[in-house]
């Protein structure tokens, strides 16, 4: 794997990482409150989010800097 695709597939686990361990703690607080089986549930959460959106990060952040190269009309290196 070249280095340019091997910083590509690092960047894409951890940034779903961080994105989704924050978004799924606030999600599930917001949805069951601090419970007895909080910590189960979001760990769930975590774990099918992740699975789901590292992928999608992957995939669609190339084409995220493309868009957002052609609104403010540079070249993203």
């Amino acid at each position: 794997m070249n280095p340019q695709k091997k910083f590509h597939f690092v960047f894409s686990l951890v940034m779903g990482a961080m994105m989704i361990f924050l978004m799924t703690l606030v999600i599930t607080f917001v949805n069951v409150g601090l419970t007895e089986h909080f910590f189960r549930l979001w760990i769930k959460a975590f774990a099918i989010a992740y699975v789901v959106g590292v992928p999608v990060i992957f995939f669609l952040a190339p084409v995220a800097r493309k868009l957002t190269g052609r609104f403010l009309g540079v070249n993203p290196a």
